[in-house]
């Protein structure tokens, strides 16, 4: 051969799988994932999702985390509401010194419970325990006003004219 003849081209290596195709495609959102392996841990029925650590005050939230602060409610005290019924009851005279009394007891009761267990309803068991003590009250004193009103009365002489 010569020197000024082109050399032929080389022969093409074999092709690759896969080579002159796309990357397969992600998944799309909300696609079923593959099922973990046997024998990992997973979450036992019924236990409340774990969620990550609250966001610093002002920062932006991050794509895909939950939303911090939704959840369910906290519950009410139901010691609160008994109290709040019970000296309802007791101020308005369906249950006098009972009502008035045991909306005492279970207003103080609910207030320690509240202290500990981070329910709502303080409101009411103070109400309870504030109406409580005003109905308690007001049935001492009217019956301390019956008793000396008895008391004078019994005092007060017949006179008899002839």
């Amino acid at each position: 051969m010569s020197d000024n003849t082109p050399d032929a081209p080389a022969p093409d290596p074999a092709p690759q799988p896969g080579a002159g195709y796309p990357p397969p495609a992600p998944p799309a959102y909300g696609a079923p994932q593959t099922p973990p392996a046997y024998g990992t841990p997973q979450a036992p029925y019924g236990a409340a999702p774990q969620y990550g650590a609250a966001p610093q005050y002002g920062a932006a939230p991050q794509y895909g985390a939950p939303a911090y602060g939704y959840g369910a409610p906290a519950k009410t005290n139901v010691l609160a509401i008994v109290s709040l019924i019970a000296s309802i009851v007791g101020f308005i005279g369906i249950l006098p010194f009972i009502g008035s009394l045991g909306g005492i007891i279970t207003g103080h009761i609910s207030l320690n419970q509240l202290k500990t267990n981070g329910e709502n309803g303080r409101g009411m068991a103070l109400a309870g325990t504030i109406v409580g003590y005003v109905g308690l009250a007001l049935w001492i004193l009217g019956t301390i006003l019956f008793f000396a009103f008895f008391a004078w009365a019994m005092n007060q002489g017949t006179v008899y004219s002839s």
